[in-house]
């Protein structure tokens, strides 16, 4: 597929058949993620792929409560990939401090968003969670008490019948400009 078509393509799935994903698929899109770029090449992440069924859901089970119903599709999928923020380089953590940027962030986006194009090229649907319960969370997966849990990463294979939903995004003239506001 080419590139603008699997970014076309690519969606946020919430729903998934009960299916195992290959490790292999899981593997090739851990390799596209581990190549993205980051500021001053600090890749700054570590990926933990919880794939263990029982673990899966008890991580599944801290991305929604009895008032927030938007992630109650987690316990479908077979796999939760969780991003941690590693420490920055020395000079990328003195420019993000000058420049009042979150570089760690964007890098974040980056790799996340490399995992799930790569996932779309496999045949397996994502959906980035940035709402869950990060102390659960860090400690069902051991993660030290000073790092941050970024984002959770659904990863399964959604139903034949499931819809490439029409996307809606503002028009090019909206969101682009040459040379000036």
């Amino acid at each position: 597929m080419n590139f603008l078509d699997l970014v076309k393509n690519r969606q946020s799935v919430r729903k998934y058949v009960s299916r195992d994903v290959e490790k292999e698929k899981i593997r090739r899109c851990l390799e596209a993620a581990r190549l993205a770029p980051s500021s001053s090449n600090g890749q700054p992440w570590k990926f933990i792929v919880v794939d263990d069924p029982g673990l899966v859901q008890k991580v599944a089970h801290e991305t929604y409560g009895a008032m927030l119903s938007f992630n109650k599709f987690v316990p479908q999928a077979p796999v939760i990939v969780a991003i941690v923020i590693e420490k920055m380089k020395v000079i990328t953590q003195i420019g993000a401090h000058l420049k009042d940027k979150e570089y760690a962030l964007f890098d974040i986006g980056i790799t996340a968003e490399h995992f799930c194009l790569q996932a779309a090229e496999e045949g397996l649907g994502t959906c980035m969670l940035g709402w869950f319960n990060e102390p659960a969370i860090k400690n069902l997966l051991n993660i030290p008490k000073k790092k941050r849990l970024s984002l959770l990463i659904t990863v399964g294979y959604p139903p034949e019948d499931y819809k490439i939903r029409n996307k809606i995004r503002k028009s090019f003239e909206d969101v682009v400009s040459y040379n000036w506001y």
